[in-house]
């Protein structure tokens, strides 16, 4: 198993980009049209949120899931028991950002929310008809206008040596949504489950981004786009006392859009971030 990495300008992208997908769950694409300056800049000002005081002025709503969300509510990920080292940040267009941070968040969200859709539409054409018959609608339908897509901004602080036994900066997981994009972190740690058990590490070089799928594409598309497991383990020697900053935009769709025989996509999210513990 091997995550690939394609390039966005070549003739054979789309393709390749969804064999990817389809065979390890991720891709990883050079030469895409987000600023770099942009997501480099994003890090630097975020960091410098993250260890201020003003962060607690920002304390997440509980029912709309936006805003700050602090160490001792992060999440436990999904048949663990030891919260993940980290704290975080929920960005909505309707939501509460700071107003230092709000034209480039807005920014970026519309731009990576923009290749995101284009992303999914290179799924839905690559698609066999066998599978594509069991999507309630068009995949790039299940987008439209929806309010539930979600920037997070995530801080992993430097390690202390206090931490509790057995937590890492996200434990395995999968994610809820139908793609993740995610512009390489400023510190590396990211891994992908392969198929034999063994963890492989995701490509990460500063510039390119990394999609991977998510539960919603997977429960669409009757498993034929598998949502793998992946995680972030915590650095060693000197990388200790590095904070990391990482920002995966979760392209969810419209609340009522039909999953599955089993699920719309709000009961699928409401399932899972009970499992989370963040409801």
């Amino acid at each position: 198993m091997q995550v690939q990495t394609v390039d966005y300008l070549a003739d054979d992208c789309a393709q390749s980009f969804v064999e990817s997908l389809r065979n390890t769950g991720f891709g990883v694409i050079k030469n895409h049209p987000i600023s770099q300056s942009l997501v480099e800049s994003i890090y630097k000002n975020w960091y410098a949120f993250f260890v201020s005081e003003e962060k607690h002025q920002y304390c997440y709503n509980t029912e709309t899931q936006d805003g700050y969300f602090p160490p001792d509510v992060s999440e436990v990920a999904k048949g663990h028991q030891v919260k993940d080292i980290k704290e975080y940040y929920h960005i909505y267009p309707w939501g509460q950002i700071p107003a230092s941070l709000k034209a480039e968040a807005m920014s970026y969200y519309q731009m990576a929310n923009t290749l995101a859709a284009e992303l999914l539409s290179w799924v839905e054409a690559y698609t066999p008809t066998d599978i594509a018959q069991h999507y309630s609608m068009p995949l790039s339908k299940m987008i439209e206008n929806s309010r539930n897509t979600l920037l997070r901004v995530l801080h992993y602080p430097p390690l202390t040596g206090e931490e509790e036994p057995g937590a890492i900066r996200a434990a395995a997981h999968e994610d809820i949504n139908l793609l993740t994009i995610l512009p390489a972190a400023n510190e590396p740690g990211l891994q992908v489950k392969g198929s034999n058990g063994e963890w492989l590490d995701v490509p990460c070089d500063f510039g390119t981004l990394i999609i991977n799928t998510g539960d919603m594409l997977q429960e669409a598309s009757q498993g034929y786009f598998p949502s793998t497991t992946h995680r972030v383990i915590n650095p060693t020697g000197g990388r200790r006392d590095k904070s990391r900053i990482s920002l995966p935009l979760f392209l969810h769709p419209n609340p009522d859009v039909v999953l599955s025989e089993r699920y719309t996509a709000r009961e699928y999210l409401h399932e899972r971030l009970k499992e989370l513990g963040v409801i």
